[in-house]
């Protein structure tokens, strides 16, 4: 059996992906299906360590973004998107997979495209509110349909959606509290701040937080997520700020935060401040409260949907772009931190709203269709 796993290059596209590889490999070796062979196609690997591990064969594809702005680069990536499109078909056809699971963006549209043309069965998930271009149209002629947010059903037929909630990695979903405190080099007794702007760093997040940093350290401990691009200037931003500080050993940067780092970080942290991508739903596995910041202009205003969707859970509040002031942040994570009963609610509902287990579902639908696809060959 062979499966085709495709998305486009963040980490808010990839690890979700692999979370679903994982179940697969545990849902073939559960129902004695011999011989599964995963492939992952894309225009970068993003992370060919954990591909390895898992054991996918990465496949090179070439695609271009759609920009919503004016663009000189709109023009050549039509072409690369083109190639892409003939380059796809041919590898497609090679491997001929079972199934195409597609996660989105712009880097899975020449995979699903060739599926289409092959007529080889689509599964598809969608981990925002509002679906972006690919998924939308992929999900016209998709078998199956998985979507994170109750809302976005209304976007596909619904004959073929269903509210599956967002794949999550096994080692991912767990916090590590034991130790914590020590790897990080953190006071057990002082409340700390988890800073996360997904993988790439999130600039107005970084900006805000160098802001409130001296007055932020009098009372917490934090750890901050940079993203790898802003990690030299936020650090050196940070020296001189904390230049006279006694507390400045409390601030602990990193450009990015692996798997056992991330849990960790998890484990310690009173209070997550966040964007609003996929990483909410893994916030949600850890029962952490948490303070949303949406991006303002993100693909059809889906980071904002899906910090209120979140929100109107009870397990986060959130901050606007418009709205984002060191005072109000500084206030807000106040007002968490130091109400027991609030942090424990928002706790509560965090539970609530993580649907666990998607990951499994939507593998055991892939392999459903894979297997009736092997018998009309």
């Amino acid at each position: 059996m062979k499966i085709l796993l495709t998305g486009g290059g963040s980490g808010g596209h990839f690890y979700p992906v692999m979370a679903i590889a994982e179940s697969l490999k545990k849902v073939t070796v559960e129902h004695n299906i011999p011989d599964l062979k995963l492939f992952y196609m894309s225009t970068d690997p993003y992370d060919q360590k954990v591909l390895d591990e898992i054991g996918i064969t990465y496949v090179h594809n070439s695609a271009g973004k759609v920009r919503r702005y004016f663009s000189i680069q709109n023009f050549f990536d039509l072409f690369k998107t083109g190639w892409g499109i003939i380059t796809s078909v041919w590898r497609v056809f090679s491997i001929f997979p079972d199934v195409v699971f597609g996660k989105g963006g712009y880097a899975s549209f020449p995979a699903l495209f060739a599926a289409r043309i092959l007529r080889i069965p689509v599964v598809i998930h969608e981990s925002d509110t509002i679906p972006g271009k690919v998924n939308r149209w992929a999900g016209k002629f998709a078998a199956r349909v998985a979507v994170s947010y109750p809302f976005t059903t209304t976007y596909f037929n619904t004959e073929n959606v269903a509210v599956t909630g967002q794949p999550v990695r096994d080692d991912i979903k767990m916090t590590l509290t034991e130790g914590a405190h020590q790897h990080f080099g953190l006071e057990p007794h002082l409340p700390t701040v988890l800073i996360l702007g997904g993988s790439q760093g999130a600039v107005l997040i970084n900006d805000i937080i160098m802001e409130i940093l001296p007055e932020l350290l009098r009372t917490y401990q934090v750890i901050h997520q940079t993203g790898a691009s802003n990690f030299a200037q936020i650090t050196e931003t940070a020296e001189a700020a904390l230049y006279a500080s006694e507390y400045k050993d409390r601030y602990k940067p990193f450009p990015y935060l692996q798997t056992l780092s991330l849990r960790m970080a998890a484990g310690a942290s009173d209070i997550i401040v966040s964007r609003a991508g996929s990483t909410i739903f893994e916030i949600a596995s850890w029962q952490k409260p948490s303070i949303i910041i949406p991006i303002t202009d993100s693909n059809g205003d889906h980071q904002r949907k899906n910090a209120y969707e979140y929100a109107r859970s009870g397990a986060a509040t959130v901050i606007e772009e418009q709205n984002l002031t060191k005072n109000i942040l500084l206030a807000e994570i106040d007002r968490i931190v130091r109400d027991t009963e609030i942090k424990q609610a928002m706790k509560a509902s965090a539970q609530s709203f993580f649907k666990a287990g998607a990951e499994d579902k939507i593998a055991s639908e892939i392999i459903e269709i894979a297997l009736e696809h092997n018998v009309k060959k």
